[in-house]
């Protein structure tokens, strides 16, 4: 069994409004080829309104005693399944990374836990529930072969070491399972990924003219190669959370038209036999650029795989705490 977790930062389900949403106005060939020339927006995927207890994330709560769920139907085929995730897990305010990232990678609803969203960086308490218990920690734990693909520069380390820098929840992680993050040798032996995909941010910006460069389709091709020598890949694309705080529609519709070309890559060397591609995200930003900050959108899920594995994987998820159990249910644990 093969698992590709491709985590997206910032990412939710906008309406088909380009005015607004990058993801209705890019061009992005590949996934709308994988999704019945549908875009990756929340009408793919209508929902009917439904009440659980506690306090749904709206303007007046003390109208509104009982938590929104959105029952999402889902958009499926013979190669993916794309579905909706709740992000905002119950608690107030507009869920942040930290938090997000921290359920994602735990099962546990961390905003619960702390009673507010926190972000962009796991305080103390957050970080001790993440040593404790995360997927890299527990997959690796039962021998299983598990990377975290994205290549880390030196400034990087530097800044650790200096206490300028502190980790993000998906490098903490890693770190906290024993398994070391990937260096500028790794880059260079075809054994990672920048973060970029393509090396052109290495050679351009932290000063490495001798990073291969790659084509973003060539990316795409690596990721799935790599990802099909271990059990569990992880791949960390941070770069369209910060795009999206820019408010930028033109910098947003070229990010995601790269990501794409990645994409169809990705899905030209991914045996759907072997094991399945998660996308999925820890909160909403770059879907609505009408405002800087994050959005209180559900989050895509799109799973990509052979149906046999991938719809009762599928069947499972309804937020952000339900994708751990989902994994470690598909490894048998």
């Amino acid at each position: 069994m093969k698992f590709l977790f491709f985590f997206i930062d910032g990412i939710g389900l906008g309406h088909d409004d380009p005015s607004r949403n990058p993801f209705a106005r890019a061009a992005m060939p590949h996934l709308q080829n994988l999704l019945e020339g549908q875009r990756l927006v929340v009408d793919t995927i209508p929902s009917r309104t439904s009440y659980r207890g506690g306090i749904a994330n709206v303007p007046n709560p003390q109208k509104a005693p009982q938590r929104v769920i959105h029952q999402h139907h889902r958009f499926e085929n013979d190669r993916c399944t794309l579905l909706a995730l709740d992000a905002c897990l119950g608690v107030e305010g507009l869920p942040k990374s930290a938090t997000g990232q921290a359920a994602l990678l735990t099962g546990i609803n961390m905003s619960s836990k702390l009673g507010y969203h926190q972000g962009p960086k796991p305080n103390d308490e957050l970080a001790h529930l993440i040593q404790d218990n995360n997927l890299f920690k527990t997959l690796l734990n039962v021998g299983l072969k598990v990377t975290l693909l994205n290549a880390y520069p030196p400034v990087y380390f530097a800044g650790l070491d200096s206490g300028r820098r502190q980790q993000g929840v998906v490098a903490f992680a890693v770190t906290s399972a024993g398994i070391p993050l990937k260096t500028t040798s790794d880059l260079l032996a075809g054994k990672a990924l920048s973060a970029d995909f393509t090396g052109q941010g290495w050679r351009d910006q932290l000063g490495f003219p001798d990073i291969p460069q790659l084509e973003p389709s060539e990316a795409g091709e690596h990721l799935g190669m790599l990802a099909q020598e271990y059990d569990f890949t992880f791949f960390e694309y941070w770069l369209s959370d910060y795009v999206g705080h820019r408010h930028n529609m033109s910098s947003a519709c070229t990010l995601l038209e790269t990501f794409d070309k990645v994409l169809g890559g990705l899905l030209d060397v991914w045996d759907d036999d072997l094991g399945l591609i998660l996308i999925t995200s820890d909160h909403g930003n770059l879907e609505d650029l009408s405002t800087r900050r994050h959005t209180s959108n559900l989050v895509p899920a799109l799973v990509i795989g052979a149906p046999q594995l991938r719809l009762p994987f599928a069947a499972t998820l309804h937020d952000l705490t339900d994708v751990t159990p989902a994994i470690l249910r598909l490894f048998g644990l």
